[in-house]
């Protein structure tokens, strides 16, 4: 498979992210409900084009990655948080992830950031291990943070220098 291409979303990405957020839904790694139509625009008050990067194979959009401030404080605003990462299922094991983990990094990097966190469900084998594999160490656990279908799971805290 080919080497995705990164680049920032645009506003002409709006409708293909939110199909693909809501192709990949699970409980997985999602703590909110299952998507209902009508739906929600992808792009809010909080997060815009600016805060997506894109990752695209053969002209597709197979992946996105939301960088986002973890708190509005001042002297927080030196860290950046992966506030969401979606690979879509026919580009899994392309290499999407990694790819999105290096831009985003580099992005945070850019723009003045020390520190990259984000928090992922402790039962996200796969994701730990992809951002274990990126340099990212556990640096908190919110034990049986979310009832999810029927069970509790933890909430995952972990982060990196840059």
């Amino acid at each position: 498979m080919p080497v995705p291409h990164i680049r920032f979303a645009t506003y002409d990405d709006e409708d293909t992210l939110g199909r693909l957020d809501r192709a990949a839904w699970s409980t997985l790694h999602a703590v909110t409900p299952r998507p209902r139509a009508p739906y929600e625009p992808f792009y809010n008050e909080r997060f815009g084009p600016r805060d997506h990067l894109v990752a695209e194979i053969g002209g597709d959009v197979v992946g996105y990655v939301r960088l986002g401030f973890p708190t509005p404080l001042p002297c927080n605003s030196h860290v950046r948080q992966i506030q969401g990462l979606v690979v879509a299922d026919e580009a899994r094991g392309a290499g999407v992830g990694r790819a999105l983990l290096g831009a985003v990094r580099e992005e945070a990097r850019r723009q003045g950031a020390r520190r990259l966190t984000l928090r992922v469900l402790g039962h996200n084998t796969p994701a730990r291990k992809l951002y274990e594999s990126e340099g990212f160490v556990v640096e908190g656990i919110l034990p049986e943070e979310f009832l999810l279908d029927g069970g509790y799971v933890d909430d995952v805290l972990m982060g990196r220098s840059l």
